[in-house]
């Protein structure tokens, strides 16, 4: 499915879908990193967290509906990404020659969404069959190798989410050509606080373990 072969009804209907699960997610991470960086105030806060959820069975409920929501996702915003070599060298040349740092964060969208779509189900299915959640589990599948794989998902989905909103604020007339340097400045603001509150709860679970 390509943008360019679908109907203009259609494409609509398919560019709010793209947008509402895309806005679903990204409070989803939010709220997930927000969470998990309870961690470094206490990891017995964290562990507190993680029981109500799966209590209340929240966690086991929510895992597959998130995975199923990214899939979704992709697949809808799929039609519009240069995956042929020939396109993607084009977009490349084009995006360079107009110096226009919109269609640059759209190229690290499509980077980090695949980069996204492998890592989650990797990261939900080690965490769902290791129940319960606890900063000790956490910890050991840390030292037991994930490390590296955490360093490399964690700013994909921030930077992923962080240009969503953006994309989605651009789209929908929130961001006007006059406020994008400002609504740039803030995004970049945002995922940098995500980003260090991702790495030090990792860093606490590291050494937690």
């Amino acid at each position: 499915m390509t943008d360019r072969n679908v109907p203009d009804a259609r494409r609509n209907r398919l560019d709010f879908w793209q947008a509402a699960s895309g806005a679903l997610l990204a409070l989803f991470v939010c709220v997930h990193l927000l969470l998990e960086g309870t961690v470094v105030l206490s990891a017995s806060l964290t562990n507190s967290i993680a029981w109500l959820l799966e209590a209340t069975y929240v966690a086991q409920i929510s895992a597959p509906i998130i995975v199923l929501l990214v899939v979704f996702h992709f697949y809808i915003a799929a039609r519009k990404m240069p995956f042929r070599a020939n396109e993607l060298g084009i977009f490349v040349k084009h995006s360079r020659t107009l110096h226009e740092p919109d269609t640059c964060l759209w190229l690290v969208q499509v980077f980090t969404a695949i980069v996204i779509l492998l890592g989650v189900f990797f990261h939900v299915y080690t965490v769902m069959i290791d129940l319960p959640i606890s900063v000790a589990r956490s910890a050991e599948r840390m030292t037991s190798g994930w490390l590296p794989f955490y360093v490399i998902f964690l700013p994909c989905v921030v930077l992923h989410t962080g240009i969503g909103v953006y994309r989605l604020a651009v789209k929908y007339g929130y961001c006007t050509r006059a406020t994008r340097q400002v609504w740039r400045k803030r995004i970049w603001i945002v995922m940098g606080c995500y980003l260090v509150l991702g790495f030090l709860a990792m860093t606490r679970v590291w050494f937690h373990g």
